[in-house]
């Protein structure tokens, strides 16, 4: 009997992080009254957030039967087959902020943009063969 076909999943947006990220800049600014370059440190980091906030209405994460796929307004940018995958990692599982995998022939770092829950539960389905984090 063949294993049940998996849909495609899109994960949904979330905004924890970028939203965290203009906090913490935000939260630098004060400090210019006893260091001159927090205020430029936290604009950079306000801006980075802002950045951040950007990328999480612009890109999407989906599951396909054999692949991650990176998605910019509906159009493909990036697919990474999970056959290439060596291994994932999600860090501060209590609070996602990165995700990590490995494939043969590189590495990547993405910051966690979408749902954290949904993207375990999906990793963790699609590439059951890799060791758990």
């Amino acid at each position: 009997m063949d294993p049940q076909p998996l849909d495609d999943v899109v994960l949904a947006p979330r905004f924890w992080v970028p939203l965290g990220v203009v906090l913490l800049g935000l939260a630098v600014l004060p400090l210019q009254l006893l260091w001159g370059p927090a205020l430029w440190l936290g604009l950079v980091v306000s801006l980075f957030g802002l950045f951040l906030t950007l990328q999480s209405v612009l890109l999407r994460l989906s599951f396909t039967a054999d692949a991650l796929l990176v998605l910019r307004q509906g159009s493909l940018l990036r697919r990474f087959a999970y056959s290439e995958w060596l291994g994932w990692k999600l860090f501060w599982p209590a609070l996602p902020v990165l995700f990590y995998f490995r494939e043969r022939q590189s590495i990547h770092l993405l910051p966690v943009l979408f749902d954290a829950t949904a993207l375990r539960e999906q990793l963790a389905r699609r590439l059951p063969e890799l060791p758990a984090p």
